[in-house]
């Protein structure tokens, strides 16, 4: 029996406290800066307490109402492209790699083997590694400043394939059997049987996926040169201005504050799904 001391309890509740305010305490500052006016946010010390600003500067980055230099394109229609986006990815990536193990573990072809590897293998080469002939093809295609252009490219996942086909082998062969018997064809047996199995790392992959989708930014800096088509997280960097302009630094923080919003509710709100897919093994 392992014997619990206080003060080891004192010490673990001490380092998790720091820890959160490491992480918590520049979020904090960002959500009290983006209530304050410009000339009290870039004036030192900046107050530690809400302002009176709020509504105002929320609204100006929410409908693009802004005096400064940068972009001035309205903080809603990029959340909304990059909503969009992060679930084209989100989903398709989920999809494409359903199907993608499904072949590999249920079917017996020729290289099966071979094509499973080969898709491994491109886990080392990242979006960032085959950017230039990535973005060649997009130029081509004339998807440049698209839904397309943004989303295309990053729907293959090599990991979300290598997770389900895992996953796929650990389900008992006596359901194959069974669903052979009963007369099911293989798109049967998918529907029905993995499919409802497969929920929950569904639901895992999806808030991975979802974040990463959101926080795409060497991509969508190559892709979009139209303010119509910035994420929210490229639209940040634009309204981040160099030299003697001067940048509307509560705006900035207000729209980074609306940008933490949706990726934090998914996290919120598909926690249990998202700790259940990882830990999860009944079948």
């Amino acid at each position: 029996m392992v014997e619990r001391k206080r003060w080891l309890d004192l010490l673990s509740h001490a380092v998790l406290l720091l820890g959160v305010l490491v992480v918590a305490f520049p979020v904090y500052v960002t959500v009290i800066a983006s209530t304050h006016s410009m000339e009290t946010v870039t004036h030192p010390p900046m107050p530690l307490l809400p302002g009176d600003q709020m509504v105002q500067n929320y609204q100006a980055a929410l409908m693009g109402e802004r005096s400064g230099s940068g972009t001035h394109a309205a903080v809603g229609r990029m959340m909304m492209v990059s909503l969009i986006s992060a679930l084209v990815i989100a989903l398709g990536k989920i999809a494409i790699s359903l199907l993608s193990a499904f072949a590999i573990v249920y079917f017996r072809f020729p290289f099966r083997k071979l094509f499973f590897w080969a898709i491994f293998i491109t886990l080392m080469l990242p979006v960032e590694v085959r950017i230039l002939p990535t973005y060649q093809v997009i130029s081509d295609l004339g998807m440049l400043n698209s839904y397309a252009g943004l989303t295309v490219p990053l729907i293959a996942s090599a990991t979300a394939t290598f997770l389900f086909r895992q996953f796929f082998l650990t389900v008992p062969e006596e359901l194959t059997e069974a669903a052979r018997v009963d007369g099911a064809g293989p798109l049967r047996f998918f529907k029905d049987v993995l499919l409802p199995l497969s929920v929950t790392p569904m639901a895992a992959l999806f808030v991975i996926q979802f974040i990463y989708g959101w926080n795409q930014y060497l991509w969508p800096l190559l892709v979009t040169t139209q303010e119509n088509m910035y994420p929210v997280v490229i639209g940040i960097k634009q309204m981040i201005t160099a030299g003697d302009a001067q940048t509307e630094w509560n705006v900035v923080m207000a729209t980074a504050v609306l940008a933490m919003i949706p990726p934090a509710l998914v996290v919120m709100l598909m926690q249990k799904w998202f700790v259940k897919g990882l830990v999860d093994t009944e079948k």
